[in-house]
């Protein structure tokens, strides 16, 4: 579907601004280097205020970056302006025409490129198909729901055939039970077209379920980008383990090559990673990478014992340290209740050293 499968790269983007309050000048994005392969889906996440949005902007030619230079496929696009660059955006407000039905929406791109009547009727045929909106073509966009709307924007930006296709958080405006059967859309459609596609959202759960690669950003820096797999398992600090799902952080002292002290107690681990004997570590566990139970490797004391149908969800302190844990599946289990004395169990490759 898409004439050539592009990749996008940002060598040193910066972006500054100033504050309207204070006067002087901030980076919303500072120094960016990113490699998007060509084909691939890739989202831009982090809280509000981290830069992913600016980023997409600065992709999109809706922002200059004040320094770097931005490729498309081998061409540097700083200089050139949003239409004539080989993208389309998806934007939060659909930003549909209220004035013409689906067909004309659609086509509208396709007009403004002085195409054939022809063409133009086989081309929005076929994308509308795609996004599921096939008999639908006289159809007014005031007449549609969220997630037709959202699917009516889609196909208008597909149907020019782009490079790359941009999302600015496209699904925020969808209840949560839409949202998460359009992702899954947008993820299809994506992959049937072969496109390259850059997401930007503050939901990690969208963004672990449709990426290929995931950017956490913070504070207008890339903090990691990887494998939702990695990104999860593997987080390069704190901030990403805390962003990417709920973790716990357990401190203490690197004592051999693969033993961490924590609170006395001796930690073996499969490795520690860059760490050396003496250094202080943080383990990263994840709350269902844990159990209570009768014997392990850190005393806890049971502070919040719930049953949530498909898990038990314990709170437990280790020391003066909070520690969540998901228990799946806990009928027929052995149920710690408040006060409870036990352990804190895990397997020594489920603790990641940062």
């Amino acid at each position: 579907m898409a004439k050539e499968k592009k990749g996008v790269r940002l060598e040193h983007i910066s972006k500054i601004y100033q504050d309207p309050k204070t006067g002087k000048d901030f980076y919303a994005v500072k120094d960016t280097t990113l490699n998007i392969e060509p084909g691939s889906f890739v989202t831009l996440l982090g809280p509000s205020g981290c830069g992913k949005t600016t980023t997409l902007r600065m992709i999109a030619g809706f922002e200059s970056p004040d320094e770097g230079e931005i490729y498309l496929g081998e061409e540097p696009i700083n200089e050139l302006t949003p239409n004539k660059r080989d993208t389309a955006m998806v934007f939060q407000s659909y930003a549909l025409l209220p004035h013409y039905n689906i067909f004309d929406n659609v086509a509208y791109g396709l007009k403004l490129r002085k195409m054939d009547k022809a063409t133009i009727e086989e081309k929005v045929t076929s994308i509308l198909k795609l996004v599921g909106l096939e008999g639908m073509e006289g159809r007014m966009t005031n007449q549609l729901s969220g997630g037709q709307q959202q699917r009516v924007a889609l196909a208008r930006a597909l149907v020019i055939e782009p490079g790359v296709l941009l999302f600015d958080e496209p699904l925020s405006n969808l209840d949560a039970k839409l949202r998460v059967s359009m992702r899954t859309e947008i993820r299809r459609i994506q992959q049937e077209a072969g496109i390259t596609a850059i997401y930007v959202t503050h939901d990690q759960s969208e963004a672990m379920a449709i990426s290929d690669n995931i950017i956490i950003m913070e504070n207008g820096i890339v903090s990691q980008m990887g494998t939702p797999q990695e990104i999860y398992y593997h987080p390069n600090n704190e901030f990403v383990a805390d962003f990417i799902g709920e973790a716990n952080f357990l401190r203490g002292n690197a004592t051999s090559a693969n033993t961490v002290d924590i609170n006395g107690n001796a930690v073996t681990l499969n490795d520690l990673g860059t760490k050396s004997v003496g250094d202080e570590c943080t383990l990263v566990l994840r709350p269902e990478a844990a159990l209570v139970a009768d014997e392990g490797q850190l005393p806890c004391e049971v502070i919040l014992s719930c049953f949530m149908g498909s898990y038990q969800n314990y709170h437990v302190m280790v020391g003066d340290t909070l520690v969540k844990i998901t228990d799946f599946n806990p009928k027929n289990k052995k149920i710690y209740e408040v006060g409870d004395k036990a352990f804190v169990k895990f397997e020594a490759d489920s603790v990641h050293v940062i």
